[in-house]
């Protein structure tokens, strides 16, 4: 039995490692910047203290456009205040024209979706709109020792190494982001009932009411679309919560797998660049060795804001689920996983809903179904993306408990793959 005194030495030992990580890449790194540049250089000379040679470390540069991350987003910001404008107008004088405004909306919506999707295949558009940026992934692999590396699974631990400001704080986005989703589809259904009634109804009430319903919902999602619109993005934060909290978590894990690998799975531990701009870096990664990864038995573990001192919980948190509609499963075998690591190490943890306005680097694995989930704490977004995310709010014990989380869930990955 390990001495308790031990342990608690080797738990101070691992916090300060933690922080110092973070304190060293706490500083402005917006994608394509000066800042970036000396992050990724930083990373690499990371990566070599820990153990890693020059050959076991990758760079994985890439050149992306900003506009479906920047000028797309406003475009179809401007498209909804068209639109409500237009069924505001014409929706007295002549209310049949509200139906095929709406379908055709709908349709040039659904096609500009679309395209978000997968910005990093090259299309069209970013060649002509939207400015061009460089940046580069950083990471290492640890092999499988039973199994060849080509034949072995494989399990991908990542967090992002940029960072970014922004005019509006990263809560204030979000609740911009679900009012203009929510807003819109309400919106839709008001009108609805309003045409049904306007033919079919005899009841004045019912439309003084529902006419109520649209000027206020309308008022709403044109506020939320302003500021949307009006959103910068700035190289001012430090990026402590945002990301350098997730790349020590990064740090730490490979440090001790590179001594102790796991028997089956192959382990990447990555640090994407361009996350706050478009998730370009992981989208790159994923395209690029998706021919590689079995996406049956691959899965991805994602660290972005860890930890916070305003946290009321002060525990550990993650995504379980996402969509505002119909909630789906963030995973299915890593929920369940880390539910056992955590119980097993009587360490408390809570799951999140996420509706909307928020992206990480789990959106391109989720969207080619691999089994990903993020560990997050939603907290953050009160210092996120602004000059106030600096080491001091970081909650050393949480990324602690973190790390013993998931080093024990990726264990029982590996152990119950004999099962």
């Amino acid at each position: 039995m390990l001495d308790k005194n031990l342990i608690d030495e080797n738990d101070i030992k691992t916090k300060e490692k933690l922080f110092h990580y973070i304190e060293i890449f706490s500083f402005p790194r917006l994608a394509g910047s000066e800042g970036e540049k000396s992050a990724v250089k930083l990373t690499v000379e990371t990566f070599e203290k820990i153990g890693f040679n020059e050959n076991e470390i990758q760079k994985q540069e890439f050149e992306f456009s900003t506009f479906y991350s920047e000028e797309l987003v406003k475009i179809i910001a401007f498209m909804s205040l068209i639109l409500i404008a237009i069924l505001l107008f014409i929706k007295y004088l002549f209310p049949v024209l509200v139906i095929f405004t709406i379908i055709g909306i709908i349709i040039i919506f659904l096609s500009m979706v679309k395209v978000l999707k997968h910005p990093e295949l090259k299309g069209f558009w970013e060649n002509f709109f939207g400015k061009k940026v460089s940046a580069t992934n950083v990471f290492v692999k640890v092999p499988a020792k039973k199994i060849p590396f080509e034949s072995a699974n494989n399990i991908i631990i990542s967090a992002h190494l940029d960072s970014k400001s922004q005019t509006v704080k990263t809560i204030w986005r979000v609740i911009f982001f679900v009012i203009w989703e929510i807003g819109g589809i309400t919106l839709l259904i008001f009108f609805t009932l309003f045409l049904i009634d306007y033919y079919f109804g005899t009841f004045k009430i019912i439309l003084i009411v529902l006419e109520s319903c649209i000027i206020v919902v309308s008022s709403l999602i044109i506020f939320s679309i302003f500021m949307i619109i009006i959103i910068k993005t700035g190289n001012k934060s430090r990026g402590a919560l945002d990301n350098a909290s997730g790349m020590a978590l990064v740090f730490e894990l490979s440090s001790i797998f590179r001594i102790t690998p796991l028997n089956n799975f192959n382990l990447w531990f990555c640090q994407f660049s361009a996350e706050e701009i478009g998730t370009m870096g992981s989208r790159i990664f994923v395209d690029e060795y998706e021919d590689f990864f079995n996406k049956e038995k691959s899965y991805h573990i994602n660290f972005d804001m860890v930890s916070s001192i305003n946290n009321k919980r002060n525990i550990v948190e993650f995504i379980k689920s996402y969509g505002f509609l119909i909630p789906k499963s963030a995973s299915h075998l890593l929920l369940s996983y880390i539910h056992k690591s955590a119980d097993e190490q009587k360490i408390k943890i809570y799951g999140h809903r996420v509706l909307s306005g928020a992206h990480t680097d789990s959106i391109p694995f989720h969207l080619r179904k691999y089994d990903s989930i993020d560990i997050t704490t939603l907290s953050a977004a009160k210092y996120s993306h602004s000059k106030n995310d600096t080491p001091d709010k970081i909650n050393s014990q949480v990324l602690l408990e973190t790390g013993k989380i998931v080093r024990r869930l990726i264990s029982m990955l590996d152990d119950n793959l004999l099962m």
